[in-house]
């Protein structure tokens, strides 16, 4: 779940072919994150994330658990909100 957003401003100093040092600012977006799993705040930069996945319509799993069986268990939760058995050969259009 997306809790807020930030900004952070980090500058960079570079010599010119002159010898002349110049700085510069670089700007990022951190979106602030609360794991649906076990609840940790985290944080991720919003360029390293798809911006269609940066809404409350996706689940977001920190690192420290496991994306993969996270995933698994939503699987369930929604075969069984369904009544759907798991060798079922319907697809979503049949329902």
């Amino acid at each position: 779940m997306i809790i807020s957003t930030e900004y952070v401003t980090t500058k960079y100093t570079r010599n010119s072919i002159l010898g002349k040092s110049h700085t510069y600012f670089r700007k990022k977006t951190i979106i602030i994150l609360r794991c649906d799993n076990c609840n940790l705040i985290f944080n991720r930069e919003k360029g390293a994330m798809d911006p269609a996945r940066a809404t409350n319509q996706f689940y977001h799993v920190c690192n420290n658990c496991d994306a993969k069986q996270f995933a698994q268990a939503k699987g369930v939760e929604r075969r069984k909100i369904w009544e759907m058995p798991v060798s079922s050969l319907k697809t979503l259009d049949q329902l």
